[in-house]
């Protein structure tokens, strides 16, 4: 049985234009051990998603359908439920540091916090384990640096801190959202190489949540791409990428810039990167279709009349899509 499965998750949310459905009928299932990336434009549901699992969706928040972790329903669950397994059983790293982090309070407090909850362990104890922790996510120097604040860390820093806060009950799921955002590229590779040792060495389940392509294909064996609220691609992540079925999928890969090209003496000949036509519609505005007609060159009348059902294109490859077999014959 997979550790955590999602089916049929809605969660709408009040607007000032009325109830809006944010994530409209998600399903994936994730294995312990296994690595999943959730991919996706910004306001496409991604973070809304992962609130969703942990139970820290805004107030006035619908949600329906079922998640299951470790065959317990979290959909309904009382805050004392979910606070018990908060921090124990999963967690999550949110992608702003210092926002995650408490000014206030020194780190090494942070981090051993959630023994102190969840383990029952005694200050002394508790804080030789945080040390552990910060020593294991790379903070040199972790004897001292338990004493310091947030502050006093850089953006990468302070990220390992959030990793270790995250671990330090050892959950069976982990949630990654953007955990690199605003980090400079080496720091990024380090924070990512880490995941994938900690993934590894600890055998727990991540949910990897990015905008960005690259970080996916390196570091989850399954993908979901998501637009307008609903799934409109998954599978193994080197069959996507082999194939990229659906447009929106096609779009953004293209829209990747080419690191050490304007070094080349052509640069200036070559095209502009390509761009997707139009713009992400508000959620209370999503045709009554698929959610990326319009912006689509396969846009026929009939993807405006109903949402696609996801189709198999077997090996667990599917696509939200009525037209696969044109778009597979044409050129990513």
């Amino acid at each position: 049985m997979p550790l955590l499965e999602v089916t049929d998750l809605r969660i709408a949310l009040a607007t000032p234009n009325g109830l809006v459905q944010a994530v409209r009928g998600l399903d994936f299932s994730l294995d312990a051990g296994g690595t999943l990336g959730l991919i996706g434009e910004s306001g496409c549901g991604k973070s809304l998603t992962a609130l969703a699992l942990m139970g820290l969706l805004p107030d006035g928040a619908q949600v329906s359908g079922s998640i299951r972790l470790a065959g317990q329903e979290l959909v309904g669950l009382d805050e004392r439920a979910l606070c018990a397994l908060r921090g124990n059983r999963m967690a999550m790293v949110f992608q702003e540091p210092m926002a995650a982090l408490n000014p206030l309070h020194r780190v090494g407090d942070q981090v051993a916090e959630p023994l102190r909850i969840h383990q029952g362990l005694g200050r002394r104890q508790a804080r030789q384990r945080a040390q552990a922790l910060l020593e294991r996510v790379g903070i040199d120097d972790a004897a001292r640096r338990m004493s310091g604040y947030p502050h006093e860390f850089s953006g990468g820093q302070r990220q390992r801190i959030c990793i270790a806060t995250a671990l330090a009950c050892g959950p069976a799921l982990l949630i990654a959202d953007e955990p690199t955002t605003a980090l400079d590229t080496e720091v990024q590779a380090h924070i990512l190489a880490l995941l994938r040792e900690l993934v590894a060495e600890r055998g727990m389940a991540l949910l990897l949540i990015s905008h960005d392509l690259a970080v996916v294909a390196q570091n989850a064996a399954r993908m979901l791409v998501m637009y307008g609220g609903c799934l409109v691609e998954a599978g193994d992540a080197a069959q996507v990428f082999a194939r990229m079925a659906h447009p929106y999928t096609r779009g953004l890969l293209a829209a990747r810039p080419v690191l050490g090209g304007a070094a080349d003496a052509r640069a200036a000949l070559r095209p502009p990167l390509p761009t997707i036509a139009g713009s992400v519609p508000p959620l209370h505005a999503l045709p009554p279709g698929c959610p990326f007609a319009g912006r689509c060159a396969y846009t026929i009348a009939a993807c405006h009349a109903a949402l696609p059902p996801l189709a198999d294109l077997g090996d667990g490859h599917g696509v939200r899509c009525i037209r696969p077999e044109a778009i597979a014959g044409a050129a990513p």
